[in-house]
């Protein structure tokens, strides 16, 4: 069964590498893959809520595979009919052809078409042999059928004539004639078949004639479409184009398909494999070089549209100013902590020219806020001030803790913060309001007095004017203590501020220090003037002393980092204790990255290359004499060779050693004297500490005998008797 008639728009063409592909005339687009009819869709008969579920579409799967002869490939058509190219050994698998085998995938296709030739051919061929088979089975069919007509009539033309012989008046004649109009009847009839079947004959080649005469105007109609559509998409035969021209065609088509930049290749390969764009570029390293290409220039155009939109979008002094009044609610942050939690936001670095202009309006809030939050601690002491005193309950001799259930309830309670500034409000108001009152006069006030004064205080006026001067003062007596009180305050959170900037900004300074200083070499004068362009060493609070002393504490830290890679570099070539300096490669070690960032020349290397070794062999030294002393062997054996007599319990019994030996006793020293410097040597001689020393044999050997000899004789216990 053939493939499918192509939709209406659509025409099959052959590209550049032999594969067809196919072209809408209307849309202007291209495909590797065939298109299917629109089949019209039945009306369904069963109700929309009893209609069956549609079924999930089938995962795409390998249907057909076909070895490519002599490679190790394999071409797999899969059940939506893509086909692509597999590789058996390797695990690789493509859409196109890869070049390595173009020619055998060619001579597979070209041996393909010629077998499904000769099996058209033979098809044909068997169908033509069946067709004269047939029209000489109904010829057979036809004759046999007359034959036995004549047979069966033979019979009833007897009848016939013994009928007619019965009659009366009948003659002989008409009998004759009657014979003779039968026979040409049947001559008659076998010459209408024989027509009949010539006739189908004859149209059965007709209808062959023109099959094939249409067959040939389908060819030719298609071989113009082809034409026609090469012309359209302007597709020669072989497209001679720069590297750089097929790019740009490639990038093109990735462009027009709306490729997302931020999907892999193996996720976007199948939305552009099928344009014949694909091929211009002659290898998939080449294609995939292109499509990372795009995806960068196209990540890189996304964002900054982004970035764009969201600045034409924003004001940015706004949202400068709304993240000062979101964040900056107290004023004893400094810019500082503030800058560094808030750099990497944008609504930080959208704004200003520069840092110093973001300081700047940072300095004016906090000025603002502070300003701001003094009217608000003003305007909440007077609204606190008229309350107590609208209340009316506050009386010489009240206590603050009854009167504040009673007035808690008002939001001008709430406006004071803080619980101990109300309570010093309180005794503040009750202070003013004692001064105040009038004291009864007593009868010697009253004949001190003179009369001219008596005079004044029994004045309204006068006594509403004192009144009102005892009231002011007291005011201005708890303002200036308030005042006293703040100012303290502030001068401690000035100095806890002075501390906190002396450590941000040596913190600051230090990772200034990492970022402009990389040369162990450098020093401070010569340093100074490339420190001097960056703003956070020209605006650190720190003192001169200080910042030298951070700067000689990281050039220190730089050189001892070179010294450390300088002396592992010792460590690969040296990996003995004797190895000279001579044995090593000087000058790769001069060019390599410790040593030029030193500047050690040959003199300098060697003087730090045998402060190296002395220091290793010291250490090796060292760990020499506690190898000795974690060692259990040589410790038991040197320490018993110093005892006296036969040692533990004087002896200990030949069954602890042996069946062989009844009842003797076996003295230890002696035993300890068999175990020689070689049995102790033999023991230690796989461990690494004493064979990094195997360059001076005879010294290791008197250090282990220095070791023996300090080595005293061990205590006994207190049940065994010490024997003289």
């Amino acid at each position: 069964m053939g493939p499918p008639p192509l939709p209406p728009g659509w025409t099959e063409h052959i590209g550049p590498t032999g594969q067809p592909y196919y072209f809408n005339t209307q849309t202007q687009e291209s495909t590797y893959v065939r298109p299917l009819p629109a089949f019209p869709i039945l009306p369904q008969v069963l109700p929309v809520a009893a209609a069956a579920p549609a079924a999930p579409k089938k995962k795409e799967k390998p249907k057909v595979k076909t070895p490519i002869p002599g490679t190790d490939w394999l071409r797999v058509r899969t059940t939506e009919g893509n086909v692509f190219y597999s590789h058996k050994v390797r695990k690789e698998s493509f859409w196109t052809v890869p070049d390595e085998i173009k020619d055998a995938v060619a001579a597979l296709e070209r041996e393909e078409r010629e077998k499904e030739a000769r099996e058209v051919e033979a098809a044909a061929r068997k169908a033509e042999e069946q067709r004269l088979k047939e029209v000489e089975r109904i010829k057979s069919e036809v004759e046999d059928i007359v034959g036995k007509r004549k047979a069966e009539e033979a019979v009833p033309v007897d009848e016939v004539v013994i009928s007619k012989r019965q009659r009366v008046g009948e003659s002989d004649e008409d009998e004759d004639e009657d014979e003779e109009s039968e026979d040409d009847e049947e001559e008659e009839w076998q010459r209408e078949a024989a027509a009949q079947l010539a006739a189908e004959a004859e149209e059965a080649k007709k209808r062959q004639e023109e099959e094939k005469r249409r067959k040939e105007e389908e060819a030719k109609a298609k071989e113009a479409e082809m034409e026609k559509a090469a012309k359209q998409l302007n597709m020669p035969e072989r497209v001679d184009l720069s590297m750089d021209e097929a790019k740009a065609l490639f990038k093109t088509l990735l462009r027009e398909k709306n490729v997302n930049p931020l999907h892999p290749w193996d996720m976007s390969l199948p939305l552009f494999v099928n344009d014949p764009r694909y091929v211009l570029l002659p290898s998939v390293s080449a294609r995939r070089e292109a499509f990372d290409e795009y995806c960068r220039d196209r990540a890189r155009e996304l964002r900054q549209s982004q970035v764009k939109k969201e600045k034409e979008a924003s004001d940015p002094k706004g949202e400068f100013e709304r993240l000062l009044r979101e964040e900056v609610t107290s004023t004893r942050i400094s810019w500082t902590e503030w800058r560094r939690q808030w750099k990497k936001d944008r609504r930080f670095y959208g704004w200003g020219r520069d840092d110093r202009e973001r300081e700047k309006r940072f300095r004016e809030h906090l000025k603002e806020l502070g300003e701001k939050k003094r009217a608000a601690a003003q305007k909440a002491e007077a609204d606190f001030f008229a309350l107590l005193r609208e209340s009316g309950i506050v009386k010489t001799g009240a206590v603050w803790k009854d009167v504040k259930r009673k007035v808690s309830h008002d939001p001008r309670y709430d406006a004071v913060g803080s619980s101990s500034l109300r309570e010093e409000l309180f005794n503040t108001f009750l202070k003013a309001h004692q001064s105040s009152a009038t004291p009864e006069p007593s009868i010697s006030r009253e004949a001190s007095i003179p009369p001219k004064a008596e005079t004044r205080e029994d004045d309204p006026q006068e006594r509403e004017r004192l009144r009102k001067e005892r009231k002011e003062r007291a005011v201005k007596e708890r303002e200036e203590k308030v005042r006293a009180e703040r100012n303290k305050v502030e001068a401690d959170i000035d100095r806890s501020r002075t501390t906190l900037n002396k450590e941000e900004g040596e913190l600051e300074f230090k990772t200034m220090l990492t970022d402009a200083i990389r040369d162990p070499q450098i020093t401070w004068d010569s340093a100074l003037p490339q420190l001097k362009t960056d703003p956070r060493f020209t605006h650190s609070p720190l003192p001169i002393n200080q910042q030298i002393h951070l700067f000689n504490a990281h050039v220190g830290a730089l050189r001892s980092k070179y010294m450390t890679g300088l002396r592992a570099l010792f460590e690969s070539h040296a990996p003995g204790l004797d190895t000279r300096f001579t044995a090593l490669p000087v000058s790769s070690i001069l060019s390599s990255l410790p040593g030029t960032k030193l500047g050690f020349d040959v003199d300098q290397l060697e003087h730090e290359y045998e402060k190296w070794q002395r220091e290793r062999n010291a250490d090796a030294r060292v760990a020499f004499d506690q190898m000795l002393q974690e060692n259990a062997f040589v410790e038991f054996w040197g320490r018993l060779g110093k005892i006296g007599g036969k040692g533990v319990d004087e002896s200990i019994k030949a069954d602890d050693l042996g069946d062989d030996v009844e009842e003797e006793q076996v003295d230890m020293k002696a035993l300890a004297k068999t175990v020689d410097l070689k049995e102790m040597i033999r023991v230690l001689q796989n461990d690494k500490r004493y064979l990094v020393f195997d360059h001076v044999p005879e010294q290791r050997e008197g250090w282990i005998r220095d070791h023996l000899a300090r080595l005293t004789a061990p205590k006994l216990s207190v049940h065994i008797p010490q024997h003289s």
